[in-house]
């Protein structure tokens, strides 16, 4: 299965939603490997620091420009490829849209961030024109933690509006743990953290499962 991490916009929680689905599902024994097509090299960077951990180890390879071929490749030698992309419309996401069995695109509570997903429901449907059985997911991420603050039922109610993508009920939330975790080649199933466990695994169960 090819999950392709992907937004119009950087700065949304891409490169922290890549790193924690491969530290969980490696962590469960599952062959996988992390495609980093952002220059920007964070994931990449993560499996290095992770490498040089008694973690649970994994693959992790970079991969710019056109890379349908070698997702469609590494696919049918693990049973999982991550691919973590640009945040911006690239050829990386394009391509890699045309390989992918889901898409993941994170998003902030906030309008600049909301005002990116017709624009990215776009690139997935001139996708599927080739690659018809393309999942689309989108999932809030670094949502505000304090309750009194609407964004979040503001942006559930915003993207009602957008069928053609399925919007996670799990919510990924504002937490210093996810940051710690990318500096150090953690997961945070694997640090001691037990509402951000509880969102990963969620993440993961819900794409998995539908």
């Amino acid at each position: 299965m090819i999950i392709l991490i992907g937004s119009k916009k950087g700065g949304v929680g891409k490169s922290t939603l890549a790193t924690n689905i491969a530290a969980f599902l490696i962590t469960k024994g599952k062959d996988i490997v992390l495609v980093d097509s952002d220059r920007q090299s964070t994931s990449a960077n993560w499996a290095h620091d992770r490498s040089e951990s008694n973690l649970p180890q994994l693959e992790c390879v970079r991969q710019y420009d056109n890379i349908r071929k070698t997702l469609i490749d590494l696919s049918r030698r693990y049973e999982h490829v991550i691919v973590d992309c640009q945040g911006r419309d690239s050829i990386e996401l394009r391509t890699g849209l045309l390989a992918a069995d889901i898409c993941i695109i994170p998003c902030k509570p906030s309008q600049p961030d909301l005002d990116t997903i017709p624009i990215m429901i776009g690139v997935i449907n001139t996708a599927r024109e080739i690659n018809e059985n393309l999942k689309a997911f989108c999932v809030l991420t670094m949502t505000p933690t304090n309750h009194t603050i609407t964004e979040k039922a503001d942006s559930i109610a915003y993207l009602d509006d957008y069928p053609d993508i399925k919007l996670l009920n799990t919510i990924i939330s504002e937490r210093k743990v996810y940051r710690d975790a990318i500096a150090t080649g953690y997961g945070v199933t694997e640090m001691d953290n037990d509402k951000a466990k509880l969102e990963i695994e969620s993440l993961i169960m819900e794409i998995m499962t539908w």
